[in-house]
């Protein structure tokens, strides 16, 4: 037996979560959503992977698609966050700036950090779906403060000193 969803989620809400969109090029048009989920993988191959629920609008729309993008977002873009987190909305239509990238990627403006990546696995865990991308591009912005989700709120983070890696 596991724990009661509610009550994972509440006892998660103390943990931060960077803050990224991933993005596709869907049949009917571009798609995008706003995931807390991302997470490195692995260095070599280069590897990230991102969850979606099965009851994702965004999840139906990109299940098939080869590629796809993860920007992450900057202190500076909350609304951008709320709108892609908004269903039932065009998150890419304005005052939303993007582009499309390579593949036809939809690229957002002003990012700190943009993935193109290709589908390197998929799998379905539970209530979510476990996707997982080979790195193919990295472009790096403006270094800015990062954009974090804490006890239910979008929170700018700030680095006054490098952090080793």
């Amino acid at each position: 037996m596991t724990v009661d969803g509610a009550e994972l989620r509440s006892a998660l809400r103390a943990h931060a979560a960077g803050v990224a969109v991933l993005t596709a090029a869907g049949a009917d048009g571009p798609v995008g959503v706003t995931v807390t989920s991302f997470t490195s993988v692995s260095a070599g191959p280069a590897l990230v992977s991102v969850t979606l629920a099965d009851t994702s609008s965004t999840w139906a729309r990109i299940q098939d698609c080869e590629r796809f993008g993860i920007q992450l977002l900057g202190a500076h873009q909350a609304d951008l966050a709320l709108r892609f987190a908004r269903p039932g909305t065009d998150r890419f239509a304005p005052p939303t700036a993007w582009r499309p990238g390579p593949y036809g990627v939809p690229l957002l403006d002003d990012c700190l950090t943009w993935l193109v990546c290709s589908r390197y696995r998929q799998l379905r865990l539970g209530d979510h779906h476990l996707l997982v991308g080979a790195v193919e591009q990295v472009r790096q912005g403006t270094p800015g403060d990062s954009l974090v989700h804490l006890h239910g709120d979008l929170r700018p983070v700030s680095a006054p000193t490098p952090a080793r890696t």
